[in-house]
């Protein structure tokens, strides 16, 4: 059993390893399947030491003989072994067939699956599907995986939760809730993102004992997101160099996202903040917080001269769509400056799919959609190809929001790996997107801001969730242990 490291594998790469294992390695394909269903074993033994009792739920691949393999390890052990057969085993293929076989003559026996008949009792082992799905579940496997979750069992999913796509971390019509998945050869995309969260609970992975011979020579598709340790300040430095970070936004009705994404600017370590935003309310947004500096901007000219003084500009935070927001907007896109965009600054960009590379664009699906000119639903069916076309049409960097956030920079993508659900409140965005701005102006890359930007903004609502709980979270709650975390 290894540790999983920080690479993810599409489904594709995953099944070139495994044919060069069995072709070129000489390791057959039985084989393989062993080793499967011992990892397996023993992170059930291992999790559940007091249970002596295992369900195990059969499909029709690969994935069932590896649930046989479990089977027949939990029967010599002395479990208590109930199978369910979703499918008949006599027409398993060839592995998965021996693995029926092999648990038939050590003693075991298996019984067809009966919807509210079937009795569920210790470990669920769930090997209905494996990676290879990609078609809504059928009726009779729907009833089977309403069962599982409805039982009160601890439940391990076989390589991938059945129904759960393994590369697009999509729900399949429905899918398996597992408290502990134990997934094989390499990690798969979709154990990371989309609606995985909800469905894979712990992952451990299991190489199988092939991962230096093949492995090793295969990039990639994906990277799990590390956090950026910053350097150690210079004991001479001063404000100018860490940046000047100028936001736009807050337009009528709108200070309070403004005001967030100015505050996380501060607080991420920039040396100097402005906000250019509406004239009636711009002497109110630095109240409580008189380090922003706060400018009443009417017209594209007034801006121009404080994009002149800036490093880097957030634009996006209650911006708006009117007249207004559309003026600023269009100072700011025809400057050179670096920049963040967020909120309405994407959906105004959505109108003209303008494309340059010193930009962050930091869209939800619904603002994703908007600029690919598609729909929410097909944003979350593959989220990494639409990162790789927003990231093609666009350019810069772009990340997607969600849980298990996606980042490209047109070479290599990175997915999140904090935050909570109880970033689900408004204002979120606005600080990640100042937060983001902080760190540009202060000289990390675009790249290098974004990632560390989206993994401390994550771990900064974790930390406070294991300390308060989830709900009431806030928005406002983070830039201060963002600021902690930073350090």
């Amino acid at each position: 059993m290894q540790t999983p490291q920080n690479k993810l594998y599409c489904t594709a790469q995953i099944r070139e390893a495994e044919r060069y294992a069995i072709d070129e390695l000489g390791i057959p394909g039985r084989e393989l399947m062993r080793r499967a269903g011992y990892a397996l074993f023993e992170q059930i033994r291992q999790h559940w030491p007091e249970q002596q009792i295992v369900t195990v739920f059969c499909g029709a691949g690969n994935n069932g003989g590896d649930g046989y393999v479990v089977a027949k390890l939990a029967l010599q052990a002395n479990y208590q072994v109930s199978v369910y057969a979703l499918t008949d085993p006599n027409v398993l293929p060839g592995d998965a067939l021996s693995a029926y076989q092999d648990f038939l003559q050590a003693g075991g026996s298996v019984s067809d699956f009966e919807a509210g008949q079937s009795k569920l009792q210790g470990v669920i082992v769930d090997a209905l599907f494996g990676i290879g799905l990609s078609r809504d579940v059928g009726e009779v496997y729907t009833l089977a995986i309403a069962a599982i979750n409805a039982s009160s069992c601890p439940v391990v999913a076989v390589d991938v939760p059945s129904g759960l796509h393994a590369y697009t971390g999509s729900v399949l019509g429905c899918a398996v809730k597992a408290d502990l998945t134990v997934t094989f050869i390499g990690l798969k995309c979709g154990l990371y993102t989309g609606e995985a969260a909800e469905y894979c609970g712990e992952i451990v992975c299991s190489t199988l004992d092939i991962e230096d011979a093949v492995l090793a020579a295969m990039p990639p598709f994906a990277l799990l997101l590390d956090k950026i340790e910053l350097p150690r300040r210079a004991r001479i430095a001063h404000k100018g160099h860490f940046g000047h970070v100028l936001l736009v936004g807050g337009n009528l009705g709108y200070t309070g996202a403004i005001r967030l994404a100015g505050e996380a600017a501060l607080r991420s370590g920039a040396g100097l903040v402005s906000i250019a935003t509406r004239a009636a309310h711009s002497s109110l947004i630095n109240i409580g917080r008189p380090e922003l500096m706060c400018h009443g901007v009417e017209c594209g000219e007034t801006l121009q001269a404080l994009l002149d003084k800036a490093s880097v500009v957030v634009i996006g935070p209650g911006l708006g769509q009117d007249d207004w927001a559309r003026e600023m907007f269009n100072t700011v896109i025809a400057s050179d400056k670096p920049c963040v965009l967020d909120a309405d600054a994407l959906n105004l960009l959505a109108e003209q799919s303008t494309r340059r590379e010193n930009w962050v664009l930091t869209p939800h699906p619904g603002e994703a959609a908007r600029l690919l000119g598609c729909n929410t639903r097909q944003i979350s069916s593959d989220r990494f190809a639409a990162l790789t076309d927003m990231q093609n049409q666009y350019g810069g960097t772009c990340l997607l929001k969600g849980a298990g956030t996606l980042i490209s920079n047109g070479e290599t993508v990175y997915v999140g790996t904090t935050g909570n659900p109880g970033m689900a409140s408004g204002g979120m965005g606005d600080v990640l997107s100042g937060l983001i701005g902080g760190l540009l102006a202060q000289g990390l890359s675009l790249d290098e801001a974004t990632r560390l930007g989206v993994y401390v903004h994550g771990e900064a609502a974790d930390s406070l969730a294991l300390e308060f709980g989830e709900r009431g979270l806030l928005a406002g709650d983070l830039p201060e242990r963002i600021r902690k975390l930073l350090n």
